[in-house]
């Protein structure tokens, strides 16, 4: 099924319909988190790199933060006619990719993605129902429109879905 397959970049989202694949490569320390309606088959996908906007110069591109990129998500799925109440999430990535001799909290970057993303979905009262998080691997991940499932796809780790 190669038909639907949107790809979304690095700090950047998708939303779709059934049919439709939700795709994004390379999730180390960023985050990639689905927002999915399972009555109206609609999707999303947003590919985070930074936990918040607030301590940014730089912070037009609101894909780019979890902060402001899961709000630009949910209304984006809302429009093409999720409910907010139906929907559900999954979440994958946050890897800490580097080791680091001290032990400075500002440097675990997938971490602080992953606690910010769950602190985000929380307020805006959306369930993590399934998540691959942290570890110290890249993944792909897909999400489809379809069923609901992501594919969580790692070298050296094999494939899962969730």
């Amino acid at each position: 099924m190669t038909a639907g397959i949107i790809k979304v970049g690095m700090a950047d989202f998708n939303v779709t319909k059934h049919p439709g694949v939700l795709t994004t490569l390379g999730l180390g320390s960023c985050v990639g988190i689905t927002l999915y309606d399972p009555l109206t088959k609609v999707c999303g996908l947003v590919h985070i790199m930074l936990p918040s906007s607030k301590a940014i110069k730089n912070n037009s591109n609101l894909a780019k933060f979890a902060d402001t990129g899961i709000p630009l998500l949910l209304e984006e799925v809302l429009k093409l006619g999720a409910s907010k109440s139906r929907l559900v999430s999954k979440i994958a990535g946050g890897a800490q990719m580097f080791s680091f001799s001290n032990k400075n909290d500002i440097m675990k970057i997938g971490e602080r993605n992953v606690q910010a993303t769950k602190e985000v979905l929380g307020e805006l009262k959306i369930p993590i129902i399934a998540e691959d998080t942290g570890g110290n691997f890249g993944r792909t991940i897909e999400l489809y429109s379809d069923t609901g499932i992501l594919l969580v796809k790692t070298i050296g780790h094999g494939m899962k879905q969730i």
